[in-house]
Parts: C-alpha cells; sequence; structure tokens
C-alpha cells in the first residue's frame, strides 16, 4: 500500500498544495498502479471472455451455464471474494488481479454474444452466398459487425474496474485507492481528495479514449448512425 506518511488535523483544508508537491512522486506512483491493475485486468479479461461468448454464442446449450457462472463471480461482494482468495493467493497482486478479471466477465461475454446475435440474417445469408466458410465468415463479417456492442462492453468493463481498484487497498494494492485509504485512516482530506478525482478523471478520460477507438474502427456504423 501507498502510505502518505502524513497525519493532517480536523480542521485541515480540502487541499493541501504543500503536501501535494511534496508527493507527486507517491501520487504518481499511485496513478500509475491504478492504470496497470486496470489494464492488465481488461485485458486478460477480453483474452478469457473471447473465446467464452463464442462459444456461449455458437451453443446455446452452453449460453445459460457460463452466463451464469460469470453472474455468479460478478454478485460476489469484492471484499468477500478478496477474502476467499486471500488464504490462497495471499496479499498480492495476483489476488487483486483474479478479483477483478472476474468482474469484467460477465460485461464482456454478454456483449460479444449480444453483438454477434445482432448480426442480420441476411448479411450472414449473404456471406455464405458468396462462398464464405464459417470460419472465414466469422472473422470478416461477424465480428467486425459485432464491434461495437463489444467495445460498449470494453468500455464499461473498463470504467466498472477503474472503480473496483480502489477497493484493492484494502489488500496492499490499490493505486488511487491507497490514498482514498490513506486519507480516511488518518482524516486528512488532501490524499482522500486527489485520490478520489483522480479515479473519476481516469474514468473519464478511458471512455472518451476507447469510444474515439471504436469510432475509428468502425467508420461504417458512423455513416450509418448518420443516415
Amino acid at each position: 500500500m501507498l502510505a502518505t506518511g502524513v497525519v493532517g488535523a480536523v480542521d485541515d483544508p480540502w487541499i493541501r498544495w504543500d503536501w501535494t508537491t511534496r508527493h507527486l512522486d507517491v501520487i504518481g506512483a499511485a496513478l500509475s498502479q491504478h492504470i496497470e491493475l486496470t489494464v492488465v485486468a481488461v485485458g486478460l479479461g477480453v483474452l478469457i471472455a473471447l473465446p467464452l461468448g463464442l462459444l456461449a454464442w455458437r451453443e446455446r446449450v452452453l449460453r445459460g451455464p457460463v452466463i451464469s457462472l460469470t453472474g455468479i463471480l460478478y454478485t460476489i461482494p469484492s471484499l468477500a471474494l478478496f477474502s476467499l482468495l486471500i488464504p490462497i493467493t495471499g496479499l498480492s497482486i495476483l489476488t487483486a488481479e483474479i478479483g477483478l478479471v472476474s468482474y469484467t466477465l460477465l460485461i464482456l461475454i454478454r456483449n460479444i454474444v449480444t453483438g454477434l446475435d445482432a448480426v442480420p440474417a441476411e448479411v450472414r445469408e449473404a456471406a455464405r452466398g458468396m462462398g464464405y466458410r464459417p470460419r472465414k465468415q466469422l472473422f470478416q463479417v461477424e465480428i467486425p459487425l459485432a464491434i461495437p456492442s463489444i467495445m460498449a462492453g470494453i468500455r464499461i468493463a473498463t470504467v466498472t474496474t477503474i472503480g473496483l481498484v480502489t477497493v484493492t487497498a484494502l489488500i496492499g494494492e490499490g493505486g488511487l485507492g491507497s490514498l482514498i485509504y490513506d486519507g480516511l485512516l488518518r482524516d486528512f482530506k488532501t490524499p482522500l481528495l486527489i485520490g478520489s478525482v483522480l479515479s473519476v478523471a481516469l474514468a473519464l478520460v478511458a471512455d472518451l479514449s476507447l469510444s474515439g477507438l471504436q469510432r475509428v474502427i468502425t467508420p461504417w456504423s458512423r455513416g450509418r448512425a448518420t443516415t
């Protein structure tokens, strides 16, 4: 956990700029760890969710079990999940990432299945009429058309993960959550406020960046939206 080592008085102002300037390295390290935890969690979540989402979409008999299992993981309170993992993986980044990845799966898999289900039947028929084999049709027709839904899931998972990373401060791996937790413990408003504001700002920047990326990789959706 990133400790500030400063005890504030009850009448401290909301922001003590002298403390902030003296602890820019602490704030930078917390922000860097927050981004790293988020990127790794969402990246691993996508790698796991893509094959599971494709499997749930193709094999409808497996759709219920896959959605139900990931739904159970999603409904477990974060502190309870971390408590279950600590005896196995300890107070480590691995514990944090297992929990964070688990919370991305339901969001990502649902959006993958929804996006693929939304591909028009006539488009599939046209692809088959043009001689596309199932694998080629999947990767060159169906997945590209499902990208807006998939990207929407990634955006939601990313913003959700940024919020959840703050909770991992309780196991010593909280990024900006460490500043928030330290501020609460010490009744010191400055790190609490900085951690909170930067968490919100990070979520906004991530969402806007992913939205821009989606517009770049799906130019056809922009044209369709304006017609």
